[in-house]
């Protein structure tokens, strides 16, 4: 198993856990193949960190909505991406934007 596979397994184990309301023996118990102390070590690794659980491929992200100053003439979105700040045109390629954005994520 790749550290992807072994990572998306538990993410998923993570969310049922989380979703069953269920005490860590009390799921392990159900889940005959989770030892506890499994179970135990993976939600430490995930406490601080954002895990996007199966079926929840996008997130949500702030959204900060202001008036145009004048001048500005047509239609604009401005996306940030970490420090980086994209201004989207009426016009534009949605397939190099696409590309774009997926190498600011990566790299942010």
């Amino acid at each position: 198993m790749t550290k992807a596979e072994r990572q998306a397994l538990w993410e998923t184990r993570i969310a049922e856990y989380k979703k069953s309301g269920q005490s860590v023996r009390e799921w392990c118990a159900t889940h005959e193949d989770v030892n506890p102390k499994q179970l135990w070590y993976w939600l430490r690794k995930y406490k601080n960190q954002d895990v996007v659980y199966p079926g929840n491929s996008n997130r949500w992200l702030p959204v900060e909505i202001r008036e145009p100053s004048s001048g500005v003439q047509g239609n604009s979105l401005l996306v940030r991406i970490g420090k980086t700040c994209i201004e989207v045109k009426p016009g534009f390629d949605p397939a190099l934007l696409s590309q774009v954005v997926k190498v600011l994520v990566a790299l942010c």
